[in-house]
């Protein structure tokens, strides 16, 4: 289905642009990459595996397409999984971001990734006159949905940019007249800091977490570029995305229902997405958390008038003499903060039994613990103001734009917080 489709694409597209490699400057028409497509061998005896961030990447998934070969993506360095046999209707698999716990395996048919791209070139309005500037991670849910398989199943090119350096960017964008710009909240603010957000970005996308309203509301005022927010997850694609053309004024407002993706709640307030593009299982272990179109997540949420607006997750929550609370919320409490540039906010166990749990902030910050402290108590109750601070020079992200705040946690627990 999914070789088809992209035969047909090449084919009427034949002579126009489908990818460019910033890196070596070699370009392919949809005929030149879909000849190179053709001469590619693989090896079917235990799957593919497309890895890095270069042509190469695409060339190995349409080998795999057209010999009805198992794909599993990978980053670079990652080792390819041993994979039990699944069902013949399973071509494709996505490693999980296991910022909250072990990394699995999601198994896809080609009708449920052929739904999320379709989902998300109409939500977003991707268009062919706007090639995409692929800087996020190919083989991530994110960028393979938003990037690989645009231009595979709906014709929209892709440039391919080395690395996410502002020098870097500014030169692979302007090799086309207009872009849309898929990127993580960290590109986004290093970017803006070096003054590179390059100006012919027609449509600019953010995920992997929430972005800041500070920063989105810098860089729409200083060059009029809004940013849209994305909420997606390996196991069903796209969820929400913001679709208005000012800042928001709710650092928890995500945006409306992906097209064709319905949302709602369970008992704990957790988010329930049903869709055609939902996942069709764990492998090999499945849960029933995941399959039948539904991916019950542990996002809590809250939905209104069609709107989503996310509470921070079920798991995370940090329990206070009884009293629970997400961590996201103090973190936007803190984010207000002109000195704050990044925050990251998690409990752990307290020497007083009768408190559960302390919470702990790891901050980027100009400004002083008591002066944050003060700062805190206009806002929130005493409670939920951190008794235990950290200031870092930065909160690195992975690959896929997020932070781990299980890894951070461990850190502090082990000591090797600095």
């Amino acid at each position: 289905m999914l070789y088809e489709r992209w035969r047909d694409i090449a084919a009427t597209r034949r002579d126009e642009l489908a990818l460019l490699d910033f890196a070596t400057g070699r370009r392919w028409t949809f005929g030149e990459l879909f000849a190179d497509g053709e001469c590619r061998q693989v090896d079917s005896s235990g799957g593919a595996f497309p890895q890095g961030q270069s042509p190469d990447f695409i060339l190995a998934l349409l080998a795999a397409w057209r010999t009805k070969t198992i794909a599993c993506p990978l980053e670079p360095g990652q080792m390819p999984p041993l994979i039990p046999a699944p069902s013949e209707r399973i071509i494709h698999f996505k490693s999980t971001s296991a910022t909250s716990g072990a990394a699995k395996l999601v198994a896809f048919t080609a009708e449920q990734l052929a739904a999320d791209a379709e989902n998300i070139v109409a939500t977003m309005g991707l268009r062919p006159d706007w090639p995409n500037l692929g800087v996020i991670s190919l083989a991530h849910s994110y960028g393979f949905s938003n990037l690989v398989l645009p231009l595979l199943l709906h014709g929209i090119p892709l440039i391919l940019a080395p690395a996410p350096l502002p020098e870097t960017i500014r030169h692979a964008a302007a090799q086309a007249d207009t872009i849309t710009l898929p990127a993580v909240p960290a590109m986004w603010r290093a970017w803006h800091q070096a003054d590179a957000i390059p100006p012919n970005t027609r449509l600019a996308i953010s995920a992997g977490a929430p972005l800041a309203l500070p920063l989105e509301e810098e860089i729409f005022h200083a060059s009029g570029l809004k940013i849209h927010n994305f909420l997606g997850s390996s196991e069903c694609g796209g969820i929400a995305y913001d679709t208005s053309e000012t800042p928001r004024t709710d650092a928890s407002f995500i945006g409306h229902s992906v097209r064709s993706v319905s949302l709602s709640l369970d008992e704990n307030n957790c988010l329930i997405v049903q869709s055609v593009a939902v996942a069709e299982t764990y492998w090999p272990d499945s849960s029933t958390a995941l399959g039948s179109k539904i991916f019950r997540t542990s996002d809590l949420a809250e939905l209104k008038n069609g709107q989503v607006f996310l509470r921070g997750r079920l798991s995370d929550l940090i329990n206070v003499a009884g009293r629970k609370i997400s961590p996201e919320s103090i973190e936007g409490a803190l984010l207000a903060h002109p000195q704050v540039r990044e925050c990251l906010v998690f409990g752990v166990p307290s020497d007083e039994a009768e408190r559960s749990e302390i919470i702990v902030a790891v901050v980027v910050a100009s400004a002083t613990e008591a002066g944050l402290k003060h700062f805190l108590l206009e806002t929130l109750p005493a409670w939920q103001v951190p008794r235990r601070w950290q200031f870092v020079t930065a909160l690195p992200a992975n690959a896929r734009g997020k932070i781990s705040r299980a890894e951070w946690r461990r850190r502090w627990l082990m000591g090797s917080v600095s």
